[in-house]
């Protein structure tokens, strides 16, 4: 009984000491511990076959058993002491709390007192300044009304003495005065209210408008709408009024102006009305000779009758451009038949420099018409159809065509006055459009007449090859002409002009450039193998001559240089246009028409280094292969081709100098044609025997060296070929050598022929491999089972067709078919 018990009070003190695992966490951090008991996943057996790992260990057991007893003596006395010094803790903890609430009772007590005094201390300083501040509103309503009555008192005065200045005309102290009543005045907004000061308000007010009439009386006294101006012109009295009418409502200062400037401009609309001479454009130069008489006349009569923030000069010459521009619209409507192109553009001119005078005077602080705008400054660019100064082909060009009167860009680049006349003109700018359609077919036709005579330019070796100098020129025109019209409109006159320059664009590419490229033309006269096999320098001549492939080169880089420029000339157009106006603008297929003259001049020179090398390749293909008897040097249809292409490739490289991606086109295109027709050729060469295949390896390796080497060859600065091309010429080139070791292998076992021809050609198939027969000189009989057993093994995936131009016959083949293989290799090796 005792022992379960004993069981039983132990389950209970286990369940009782289950802790969560964040109190065993905390206890762990707390009281940090290693011994195995202190862990809460303690596991007793574990703990003794730790003390008891064997069975010799037990031999002291006693001793173990020992410590175990004194560790939990010490635990209990522990526990004990802990339990007895919590005995007292509870009676503590509540004398505490009592004492803790008694302190807070007393702040609170003290706080409260504390409240209470403030309260009385606020009291009694409001008590103590009640007085204070009644003296102080006292003080500030006083000093208010005594400033009231001297305002009144001033007010009063002010209106008898403007009454009575006005009725005398003393307009020197009436704009004093006024001033000043009008500023006391505000202070009395507020009390209008009140009779008297209404009536003093109204007083003003009716001054004000016997001001207004009486300055507009005595200036139409002084300068009536019909006749003329008063003996005595300005007086002192006028020069008072206009301050006076500074001050006065706006409207008064406006009717004195247009008066003014009405009565100023009156004899300008009687001598140049539109039936007589001096209107017409051709003495356009009158008109602005007399409005600047007018300004100087002005300046020495009238310049200190009006204030000079009144800029009355100004308003004349910007009233008389209103004028002007009205009655020229109105005059050309009328003589539009009359209108030529010199004419307009003197006229333009003319016109021009005049706004350039008047920006140059006059600040443009009077232009209220919202048409008017200031000018931009353009963004600075690297575009060279930004050169402001005209350059001397320019003006060359100008003395040539008699236009040397067209208007010129203002200097300055800001000018408020732009178009506010010459606007009138840009209705009749089809004439100047029409005009340049003209000027520029004489000079498309100068320039194929200046070639025909010229003839084709010489050959250049050292600088590369010249660009076309007519090309310049034209381009140049266009700049002259795009900076014309851009600052008469930049309107639907700019889209009329730029469809100018896309015609002309393609006239020069089709009359000037692909017009004069050189016509590739059959020989009917053939060479003989025997001729074309010679060895001789210089005995082989080129279908194009040196002058003919200089040419073409000289071509290809105007085109390049013309398709640069148009980019330019469109995105200098699109600056120069309005902004809606943008989106018409595209020279998208000028470009591509020299982008086509460009591949037309590379495919010519790439037709005729090919043509060349056709006698050479057809010789290949003629010479009896099976009559071989051993390998020696180069053939001699491969020192033809090699001696066509050094006499060509270095020409072109050095006249393409400047064009350096167009020489690499040139190179890839003549390899990507080359290189098929030399394969084509080698599929004619048959029967070949095992020597036979031999030499055309030899041969078509030294081909190949060449062609890797074309892009330096004849050049004593040695360039890397690019990457593109390289690809292209072993690749191509590679296939041509497998071919010919497929032949060069036997042909039985069928299977391992085969199979070798599946491995070295990536791109085989039956057409190929029937071709490789016939190169073996087989029979039809043979080649049908060979065909049928390539069709049953095509499926399988051909291996190691990467790596083909180091591959060799790996498959068992004869030991005398290797020792010739391996016999070539060295003899190549040898050479190279």
């Amino acid at each position: 009984m005792m022992e379960e018990e004993e069981l039983e009070f132990v389950e209970e003190l286990e369940a009782v000491l289950q802790l969560t695992p964040e109190v065993q966490l905390a206890i762990e951090q707390v009281f940090p511990s290693q011994d195995p008991l202190d862990r809460a996943d303690f596991n007793a057996v574990e703990y003794i076959n730790t003390l008891f790992p064997t069975e010799q260990s037990l031999a002291n057991i006693d001793e173990v058993v020992n410590k175990i007893r004194l560790k939990i003596r010490r635990l209990d006395d522990n526990i004990r002491t802990v339990v007895r010094g919590q005995t007292n803790v509870g009676q503590d903890g509540r004398q505490a709390l009592e004492e803790a609430q008694k302190a807070i009772q007393q702040l609170f007590g003290k706080i409260k007192d504390i409240k209470d005094k403030a309260e009385k201390s606020e009291q009694m300083v409001k008590e103590i300044t009640r007085d204070i501040k009644q003296l102080d509103h006292a003080k500030r309503h006083l000093t208010t009304s005594i400033t009231t009555l001297n305002h009144l008192h001033m007010l009063a005065g002010g209106v008898d003495s403007l009454e009575a200045m006005t009725r005398r005309r003393q307009y020197g102290e009436v704009a004093n005065l006024l001033q000043g009543v009008m500023n006391v005045l505000e202070h009395f907004h507020k009390y209008m209210g009140i009779p008297q000061i209404r009536q003093l308000s109204e007083r003003v007010k009716a001054a004000q408008t016997e001001l207004g009439q009486q300055i507009l009386a005595d200036f139409e006294e002084a300068f009536p709408s019909q006749g003329t101006k008063r003996p005595g012109g300005p007086s002192n009295v006028l020069r008072d009024a206009c301050l006076v009418a500074n001050i006065l409502d706006p409207r008064i200062k406006q009717e004195i102006i247009k008066k003014f400037i009405k009565q100023h401009l009156s004899e300008y609309l009687v001598l140049f009305q539109e039936n007589q001479d001096v209107a017409w454009l051709d003495k356009i130069d009158r008109r602005y000779a007399w409005i600047k008489r007018q300004l100087v006349d002005y300046e020495e009569k009238y310049g200190r009758m009006f204030p000079r923030e009144w800029c009355m000069a100004e308003r004349i010459a910007v009233e008389f451009c209103h004028v002007t521009r009205t009655e020229l619209a109105k005059i050309m409507r009328t003589r539009a038949k009359e209108i030529e192109v010199k004419l307009l553009l003197f006229a333009i001119q003319r016109t021009t420099n005049f706004e350039g005078f008047l920006a140059k005077r006059f600040s443009g602080c009077t232009l209220t018409d919202g048409t008017l705008k200031k000018l931009e400054s353009p963004p600075p660019s690297t575009n060279p159809f930004l050169e402001d100064e005209p350059t001397p082909e320019m003006e060359e060009l100008a003395t040539e065509k008699g236009d040397l009167d067209q208007p010129k860009k203002p200097k300055a680049p800001d000018n408020p006055f732009h178009g506010i006349v010459s606007k009138c003109f840009e209705p009749h700018l089809y004439v100047y459009i029409e005009s340049q359609d003209k000027n520029l077919g004489e000079l498309i036709d100068r320039f194929v007449a200046d070639f025909k005579a010229q003839g084709p330019p010489k050959p250049n070796t050292d600088e590369g090859g010249a660009v076309l100098p007519s090309c310049a020129d034209l381009f140049v025109y266009y700049k002259k002409c795009m900076v014309q019209c851009s600052q008469l409109s930049t309107g639907e006159p700019m889209i009329a002009l730029t469809t100018i320059f896309q015609k002309y664009l393609r006239e020069y590419a089709w009359k000037i450039l692909s017009g004069n490229l050189p016509k590739t033309t059959t020989s009917s006269g053939g060479l003989t193998i025997s001729s074309l096999l010679k060895e001789k320098e210089g005995s082989e001549v080129a279908k194009f001559t040196l002058e003919e492939l200089c040419l073409i080169c000289s071509i290809l880089s105007t085109a390049e240089y013309c398709l640069a420029t148009t980019q330019q000339l469109e995105e200098k157009l699109k600056e120069k246009v309005d902004v809606s106006l943008i989106e018409r603008i595209n020279l998208t297929g000028e470009m591509d028409t020299f982008s086509t003259v460009i591949s037309s001049s590379i495919q010519l020179l790439v037709q005729d280094l090919d043509a060349a090398c056709d006698p050479a390749l057809t010789a290949m293909s003629k010479m009896q292969w099976q009559n071989v008897e051993h390998v020696g040097d180069q053939s001699p249809y491969v020192t033809s081709v090699i001696l066509h292409i050094k006499q060509n490739v270095p020409i072109i490289r050095d006249n393409l100098a400047s064009t350096r991606k167009y020489f690499t086109q040139f190179c890839i295109k003549f390899a990507n044609s080359f290189i098929p027709k030399f394969i084509t050729h080698l599929f004619k060469c048959k029967p070949i025997s095992m020597v036979g295949a031999e030499q055309l390896l030899l041969d078509t390796h030294s081909l190949k060296m060449v062609l890797l080497d074309l892009p330096s060859i004849g050049s004593q600065v040695v360039r890397k070929a690019p990457a593109s091309y390289t690809k292209i010429v072993v690749k191509g080139m590679t296939r041509a050598e497998m071919i010919l070791k497929v032949v060069m292998a036997p042909h039985e076992p069928l299977v391992v022929f085969v199979d070798n021809y599946i491995k070295l050609l990536t791109d085989c198939n039956t057409e190929t491999f029937q071709k490789i027969l016939d190169m073996k000189g087989l029979k039809r009989s043979e080649q049908s089972s060979m065909l049928e057993l390539l069709r049953q093994r095509l499926p399988t995936p051909p291996s190691g067709a990467e790596s083909s131009s180091s591959l060799s016959l790996t498959a068992p083949t004869p030991e005398q078919e290797s020792s010739r293989i391996r016999k070539l290799e060295k003899l190549i090796k040898k050479r190279l």
